[in-house]
Parts: structure tokens; C-alpha cells; sequence
């Protein structure tokens, strides 16, 4: 890294602006405007070294928008689903490969090993769990189709159908300064696979690290055109330049998510706001996990871990630890002998150092402000304290780092659980407050207090504690975690989120939801209800509609690969008897005598039947033997049944048949086959609905060779 001022990537090209020592700086500039030509300054978190400068003068910006929502949009839209999930796991395989690069950058902005272990292996998972769950959970196409079909006729003439297409513009993502790798991954990703191109905006401290990244990946020559921009600066005018259509991904601190919100161009310009800004966390020790039970132990441990690793920084570390009044001082005396034998606090390229500075000295200094706060609004300092900590420094000594970022550990006390100032300030630092608590409804009533958190996790082995508290604040926080003996070992912590999972919160905590799995694919698409004829929705969606047109060829679908198969492709069986004869013996051979297949009167007593009645397993069992090709070829397995309902009862004598038609159709990306959904309906003599169900099979791509 070089003192050079960092480029963005913007436009499909590296940009930086005019080298500032060649200007010459008018004196009516503004001293902003002065900062901005010459660039801010970025050091290192643990020695006060330059790094780089950071400076956005002379970008256009507008022009960065537009090339999104163009080139980007366009590269994009010619990929499906499937297409774009295997470039997240390519860009996440470029990410791994050079990840030391990364480590080597991290270790300026103050980050362990540990640190660096969340943040950037934590950011290349999120790109692989995407990859998998896009795969998975998503069409092999561009519509994603939500929910069962809404009839709106009585004949089956007219449907409703929620369909989600990707929205038109671009997704910029405004990132904090404390996961520089993660925190651009966990909203490219999603949005990514949704098919919208993202303008990631790094915090300053920390956006040289985000820079390597960004390079790694356009090095790695995968990414689609215009598919990913990077702008390393302020972008004082990037409101004016957003309209319908555009997304915005904020993370941060409340105050300035609330102004961001209420800018013209989200309150009625249509861009899509969401937020995941501080909050009050939480961790309540339940009244049976006194000292000396693994509860006890598992929560004294993640609280240490809450309050050291990045040193604190976190959106989701813990900020109240909400303790029973009896165990108040086992655990301050079991935090403060933890984190005196685990902590060692200094520069994270010295061996043996657990936790690294803050971001910058600034972030120091506002922290060193809080934790003033919180003294003055009733807290007690029991662990720690804000004086100049003695560290460990790069070469292995040991001494003051005036210039470095550093902050010891620190506990407060509160006596007072109604304090303003517990529940409202946040040292986004390695800072946190005790407070106790005598009822299970008092704990929760603190835990409400904070006005909304991103998570709050209970320790407690007793599960009638776990569920009053639960029931009680679900509503105040995106996320619970259920600490016990049970699961710890597994756990995956209290600051973790994860991407199958919402990472967000209510209230102070931004209102948003981030992750999700397919949920926040869905946040960068828009969701429309279709209304039409079957005939149309089948065109739209790519999914056969019962009452669209329907091919009963001469040659039987199974015979036809993927490439020759079609969506309405159908066979019709012949009917088959059902005799009392083959109901008894399908009832000895499984060992299935349930009455209403056994007893004629018990069964006709039965509300549900007219007698004695057909298995319905039977009847699914026949029906494969009266669709089914026996032939080997393009079909290689059946690997499932879904959606199954018994709708009318069959009795001895009646026949079935069976309408079998391709549903849909989904090619797999690096397989030679695929998947065929089949629509299965089994009808009676007088053409009664039977039973309805979808049949999954596996199906050879090309057809095999003569």
C-alpha cells in the first residue's frame, strides 16, 4: 500500500482524480473543498502511518449511476439465476485464493487474525452460501414465481400468480467502517444473484481494504460488465443523482440512516431504503444459570468474545448484559479473569495480540466520549478503563502508542436499569454495561428498552425461561440466539450473523432486514401480481398452468430429452380397476390395515369415506405404473413427490387414470441433465379430481448416442 491516493473502479476502469499536487488551490475554496482536492488522509490504525488518501473530486458520478443501470443491467439480465449463483462461487474461489493478500491489508485497519478470519472468510461464505442457496431455491431462469396460483374463476379460465422480476436500476451500498470485506459481500451477493449492479461505497478508514478486494475480483476478469463499481470517497451528491427503480443499502450509525431516510428521493422519489444501523444489543443470563453451570460459563465466554473481537466493533456486539442481582459480581469477577488471561491488547502483527486498535483515532476518541457518557448518565467503571493502554507493539515491545487507536476492555455497572443512559448510548467499542434484574418480566422489559436491537441472546438451560423471554422480545429484535449446555458447542455466536438468516432489527436497529437467504434476493426485485389466462401465465412464468395447452404427442415425454422436451409436453394413461382384491393385499403387503381400507362399517361411519376405500399410496403407486416409460433413456431417477393431496375417495370397482404433464423444465449448469417438474392428476370414472401431486425427475440434457 502506497501513500497514493486510492482509485475507485468505476466505468469498467480504475479512477483516480488529478493528482492534487499539481493543483493549485484557489483561496476561495472551502476548507471541505481544500480536504476534498487534497484528499483525506487514511492511517494505520496502530501506528499513525499514512496509508493512503481518499478523494472523490472530479467523479462523475451521475455517470457511474447510469453506466450501472445500462451496461451493468444488460450484462446481467443475460444471465439467469443459476448462471449468476455459479459466478458467486467463482468470485468467492478468486477471493480464497489470494485471501492472504487481504490478511496482509486487514492487519492496518487494526484486525487479528480473528478479526480478519470474520471479516473476509466471513464475506468469501457468504458468496458460496449464496451461490448454493441461488442454485438450490431459485428457477434456472430470470422470473421467480411466489406462492401457489390465485384462482379467479370458476372454470379455471382466469389466474392470479405473484411473480418477482429484478428491479430496473442499481443497488448502492453505503458500508461501515468495521467490515470492510463482509459488509460489501453480504449486500453484493444478494443482489448480485437478483440480477442488479452494485456501487459499493467503502467507510474511509477502512476502504483500502475493500479496494484489494474489488481488485482481486476484477483481475479475476469474471465479473459481468458494469456488474460491480467501487467509489472510494464521500459522495456528498449521490441522492440527487438516484430515481425509481434504485436501491439503497445503508450500514451505519442511526442518526445518519434517519437523515438518509428522509431525503426527497426515498420519500417520494421511490428508491428503496433499507437500513442496518447501531443498536442497544443484549444478553440476559437466565436466573438458573448461576456460576459453576455451563450456562453460566458459555455466557461469560461470548461476552468476553462480544466485547474483543474487532475490539468491539460490531453492530451486533453486546451492549446491556442483563444479569440476575444475585450473580451480578460472579460475573463481573469472571469477565474481568477472562479477559486478563485471554486478552492481550497491541498491534495485530505482533505475535500473541488478541485484539488490535479501533479503526482510527478518531473512532478512539468518540468512543473515549461515550463511555463518558455513560458514566455521567449513573454507570460505574468495574473492568477496564479509558486511560492510555500499555500495547503490544509491532516489534514485540511494550509501551504506550500515543498515535495508535487503542482502548482497554471496559465493564460498566449500572444500579439503575431504568437509566436513560444504558438503553440509549452505544461505545462502539470494546465497551459494554451490566445491569441486573430480579423477575424474568423485568429482564424483558430491559431488553425492550433499547429500542429495537439486531440480536439478543438468552442463556438459560430451562426452556419455560427461554420461552417467556423469547415471546417477549421476538418483537424488539431481528435475531435471538438460545444459548444452552445443549447447543454451544455448535453455536455460532451472539455477533454472528449468518446468511441463511436476517441480519437486522426493528426500530433504533434500522427497521431492515439484510441476508435472509432468498429473502434478500427478493429485497432487490419487485414483486407484481399477474392476472391472465393460464395460456399467458404459462408463457410469463415458465411453469405449465392447468388449462393451457398441453401436447399429447405420439411419443411418450420420457423418450424425450431436455433438449427435446417441452413445457405442456403430456401423456394420458389408460384407466385401471380398483378391486377389494388389490386393496387387501396392499394392505397385508405393507402392513397398512388402517380401518377405513379393512372395516366396511367402521369406514362408512367415517365422515370422510362411503365404505371401505383404495390406500392412497395405492393409488399413487399405480399411477406411476400407468405413466411410466420402462425403457432406459433420456429419464435417469425419480428423486421425489411434492404438493401431494387426496381429494376424492376411491372405492372398490372404481377406475383411475392419470394426466402427466411437464411443468417445468430446469436445465442444471454444470451437469449433463437436469430437472423436470411433472404435474400429476389422477381422476376417476366419472373424470373426478383423484389426487394431485408433482413428480420430480431427473432427465438427461442431450439424448444418448444410437
Amino acid at each position: 500500500m502506497t501513500t497514493d491516493t486510492l482509485p475507485s473502479y468505476v466505468r469498467g476502469e480504475w479512477w483516480t482524480p488529478v493528482d492534487s499536487g499539481s493543483l493549485s488551490l484557489s483561496p476561495v475554496l472551502s476548507e471541505r473543498q481544500r480536504v476534498e482536492v487534497k484528499g483525506t488522509e487514511v492511517r494505520d490504525a496502530s501506528t499513525g502511518e499514512v496509508v493512503t488518501r481518499v478523494s472523490t473530486e472530479g467523479l462523475d458520478l451521475a455517470g457511474v449511476l447510469d453506466y450501472a443501470r445500462s451496461v451493468g443491467q444488460q450484462s446481467l439480465a443475460a444471465l439467469t439465476f443459476h448462471q449468476r449463483a455459479l459466478l458467486l462461487k467463482q468470485f468467492a474461489l478468486a477471493l480464497t485464493e489470494r485471501k492472504e493478500e487481504l490478511y496482509e491489508v486487514s492487519a492496518r485497519t487494526g484486525a487479528t487474525k480473528t478479526d480478519s478470519w470474520v471479516d473476509i472468510d466471513g464475506g468469501i461464505g457468504v458468496l458460496f452460501a449464496y451461490s448454493g442457496k441461488g442454485r438450490r431455491e431459485l428457477p434456472n431462469s430470470h422470473v421467480y414465481v411466489d406462492g401457489p396460483v390465485e384462482p379467479l374463476s370458476k372454470d379455471g379460465s382466469f389466474l392470479g400468480r405473484h411473480v418477482y422480476t429484478t428491479l430496473p436500476g442499481v443497488a448502492v451500498q453505503i458500508n461501515a467502517f468495521n467490515f470492510p470485506v463482509w459488509g460489501p459481500l453480504e449486500k453484493f451477493a444478494p443482489a448480485f444473484l437478483a440480477g442488479m449492479p452494485t456501487v459499493i461505497k467503502p467507510a474511509t478508514p477502512t476502504g483500502y481494504l475493500s479496494e484489494a478486494m474489488v481488485r482481486i475480483l476484477v483481475e479475476s476478469g469474471l465479473l459481468p460488465e458494469g456488474s460491480l463499481q467501487l467509489v472510494s470517497g464521500s459522495v456528498p451528491t449521490l441522492f440527487e443523482h438516484l430515481r425509481l427503480g434504485d436501491v439503497v443499502g445503508f450500514t451505519g450509525s442511526a442518526s445518519t440512516a434517519e437523515m438518509l431516510r428522509g431525503h426527497a428521493a426515498v420519500q417520494t422519489g421511490g428508491v428503496r431504503f433499507t437500513a442496518e444501523t447501531d443498536s442497544i444489543n443484549a444478553s440476559v443470563l437466565g436466573t438458573d444459570a448461576i456460576q459453576g453451570t455451563p450456562e453460566f460459563d458459555a455466557y461469560v465466554r461470548q461476552l468476553v468474545i462480544e466485547m474483543t473481537t474487532k475490539a468491539g466493533q460490531k453492530c451486533t456486539a453486546i451492549r446491556r448484559a442483563i444479569v440476575p442481582a444475585a450473580s451480578a459480581d460472579a460475573v463481573i469477577d469472571a469477565v474481568r479473569a477472562r479477559i486478563e488471561a485471554k486478552t492481550v491488547v497491541g498491534d495485530p502483527r505482533a505475535e500473541g495480540v488478541t485484539m488490535g486498535p479501533l479503526a482510527s483515532t478518531a473512532q478512539r476518541d468518540e468512543v473515549h466520549r461515550q463511555v463518558q457518557k455513560l458514566v455521567d448518565g449513573g454507570g460505574r467503571i468495574v473492568i477496564g478503563g479509558v486511560d492510555e493502554p500499555e500495547v503490544v507493539q509491532a516489534d514485540g515491545s511494550t509501551g504506550p502508542a500515543p498515535d495508535g487507536a487503542f482502548v482497554s476492555p471496559v465493564l460498566l455497572r449500572f444500579d439503575d436499569a431504568d437509566a436513560e443512559a444504558v438503553n440509549t448510548v452505544e461505545a462502539f467499542g470494546p465497551v459494554s454495561s451490566l445491569i441486573t434484574y430480579d423477575t424474568i418480566a423485568e429482564a424483558a422489559d430491559i431488553v425492550a428498552r433499547g429500542g429495537g436491537s439486531l440480536v439478543t441472546s438468552i442463556a438459560t438451560h430451562d426452556p419455560a425461561q427461554a420461552v417467556a423471554l423469547a415471546t417477549r422480545i421476538a418483537p424488539f429484535n431481528g435475531r435471538m440466539l438460545l444459548l444452552d449446555r445443549d447447543g454451544a458447542r455448535a453455536s455460532t455466536g451472539h455477533g454472528s450473523p449468518m446468511p441463511g438468516l436476517v441480519h437486522g432489527g426493528p426500530g433504533r436497529a434500522g427497521g431492515g432486514e439484510e441476508l435472509g437467504g432468498i429473502r434478500a434476493v427478493l429485497h432487490h426485485m419487485q414483486r407484481t401480481a399477474i392476472q391472465g389466462s393460464p395460456e399467458m401465465l404459462t408463457a410469463l412464468t415458465g411453469i405449465w398452468h392447468a388449462g393451457a395447452s398441453a401436447n399429447a404427442g405420439d411419443r411418450h415425454p420420457f423418450r424425450k430429452s431436455l433438449a427435446e422436451l417441452r413445457i405442456g409436453d403430456r401423456i394420458s394413461s389408460d384407466a385401471r380397476e380398483v378391486t377389494l382384491d388389490d386393496i387387501e393385499t396392499f394392505a397385508h403387503f405393507t402392513g397398512d390395515t388402517f380401518y377405513a381400507h379393512m372395516d366396511e362399517e367402521s369406514a362408512a361411519a367415517n365422515p370422510f369415506f362411503p365404505g371401505r376405500v383404495a390406500h392412497g399410496y395405492l393409488l399413487v403407486s399405480w399411477a406411476a405404473g400407468l405413466f411410466v416409460d420402462p425403457e432406459p433413456g433420456p429419464v435417469l431417477a425419480n428423486y421425489g413427490l411434492e404438493n401431494l393431496r387426496f381429494v376424492t375417495p376411491v372405492s372398490p370397482g372404481d377406475s383411475i387414470r392419470v394426466d402427466l404433464t411437464a411443468k417445468q423444465i430446469t436445465p442444471r449448469e454444470t451437469d449433463e441433465y437436469g430437472e423436470v417438474r411433472w404435474d400429476a392428476v389422477i381422476r376417476n370414472q366419472d373424470d373426478e379430481i383423484v389426487a394431485t401431486y408433482d413428480v420430480l425427475t431427473l432427465v438427461s440434457k442431450e439424448a444418448a448416442a444410437a
